[in-house]
């Protein structure tokens, strides 16, 4: 996960009422409902867009609460790797794994205790030392470029929750996300290969997973706003699910391939590309949450949790929401009153201005061809690309016209070419 999107940049207060969940076809008249599937992540191998996952996703969302179609008429989507390569049990992705257990709890005390306590956290799963040291330093080489980002919002809009009324739209109903999740899906010949759940108590934006070879796609109904959906769904299916989709028709579908070909990591890339799809048809495009989570993971790694909340007051008023990017940037802590931060947020912010940087010299529609692989090597890959039955997103066929939407996006956020070319020579 969001996006973690245009469905809704801020994350959600939880809702009490029970999830619904629906199928990409309503139920026809007079059928019979089918029991629950099995909860997601009850065993299989999954993949998860992390970057629309949230922390406070909670896991028993994904039990049989609401009831939906088995998918069986669904086209099976071949994993392409060998029983060797997969992993031994199924793992949920980083942002699920590190939910504290005890969450709520903490919140509270922090929160009774007027912003002054730092969280003491608990985890059923604690990730292996070498994640954790793996992000553990944030970086600042793009600070200049998260703090100019959100400047010019706050120049704009006064502050971020006013932005996000304005230029957002207001929440959708159940049967305009349904309708507007449809004609999206005609959009891309889509209809029919991915499951779509709809919740109203998910806490992020959107939560894609494969699960026993079907793709799920399940939207907070409650962070659906009108001018934002259609960025969400070209973040999650138009860019994920579709190079996703590419990915396996390729000799380094496998983990064994992509060593044998010798690729790069498909980060920074997969969530710059996607990040900039959530913006990309907007008329005032910012990247306002790419940069306030590069922002609030670098200034994580020197600061206590409350430090820290109290820090990034100056770019959000809102406490639950201020609670909640503070949550991200301090997961896997046990104790917050220590500085130190889990840094994966910052690849959004880096894999936009990496893109950006070279957006004149990539081949966009050959980058989605060739499935999940970084920007740097399209050029080598080229030729070795399977490209019958490979597709492309409809807002990434016109590439002229998809060229002039990213320098819209390069000058509304006041981003400066010459600037990115010094970054990244």
């Amino acid at each position: 996960p969001v996006v973690r999107n245009d469905a809704r940049e801020r994350p959600e207060r939880p809702s009490r009422r029970n999830a619904s969940y629906l199928p990409t076809q309503p139920p026809l008249p007079g059928r019979p409902r089918q029991p629950p599937q099995a909860p997601l992540g009850a065993g299989g191998w999954m993949r998860r867009s992390e970057s629309t996952c949230s922390v406070n996703y909670s896991l028993g969302l994904r039990g049989g609460r609401g009831q939906m179609r088995p998918a069986t008429s669904l086209p099976h989507i071949a994993k392409g790797v060998s029983t060797s390569s997969l992993p031994t049990t199924a793992r949920p992705c980083l942002l699920v794994a590190l939910r504290p257990l005890n969450l709520e709890q903490e919140k509270q005390a922090f929160f009774q205790a007027d912003y002054k306590y730092e969280p003491q956290f608990e985890y059923a799963q604690p990730e292996p030392r070498s994640v954790l040291d793996k992000y553990r330093e944030g970086s600042g080489l793009f600070l200049e470029q998260a703090v100019g980002i959100m400047e010019c919002v706050l120049r704009k809009f006064g502050s971020y929750e006013n932005f996000e009324e304005v230029t957002g739209g207001s929440v959708l109903p159940k049967s305009q996300v349904w309708a507007a999740v449809r004609k999206y899906l005609q959009k891309e010949g889509c209809v029919g290969e991915v499951v779509v759940r709809l919740s109203d108590e998910l806490l992020s934006q959107a939560v894609m997973v494969v699960e026993s070879c079907r793709p799920t796609l399940t939207i907070n109904l409650a962070g659906a706003r009108q001018h934002w959906l259609e960025g969400m769904l070209r973040h999650e299916i138009g860019t994920h699910y579709l190079r996703g989709v590419n990915n396996n028709l390729q000799p380094w579908a496998t983990t064994d391939g992509r060593k044998q070909f010798g690729l790069k990591p498909a980060n920074p890339t997969e969530e710059g590309l996607a990040s900039l799809h959530s913006v990309l048809l907007r008329k005032q495009p910012y990247l306002w949450r790419a940069a306030l989570l590069y922002y609030t993971v670098y200034h994580a790694t020197s600061m206590s949790f409350s430090q820290l909340f109290s820090h990034i007051a100056r770019f959000v008023q809102d406490p639950d929401v201020r609670w909640e990017y503070c949550l991200r940037a301090k997961r896997g802590q046990t104790d917050t009153s220590q500085p130190g931060g889990f840094s994966k947020d910052q690849v959004y912010l880096d894999g936009i201005l990496r893109i950006l940087r070279h957006r004149r010299n990539i081949d966009f529609k050959m980058l989605t061809s060739l499935g999940k692989v970084s920007f740097e090597d399209v050029e080598r890959l080229r030729h070795l690309a399977v490209l019958p039955r490979t597709r492309i997103p409809h807002f990434m066929r016109d590439q002229q016209r998809y060229l002039q939407h990213l320098d819209h996006i390069v000058a509304v956020n006041e981003l400066d070419d010459s600037t990115l070319v010094h970054l990244l020579p």
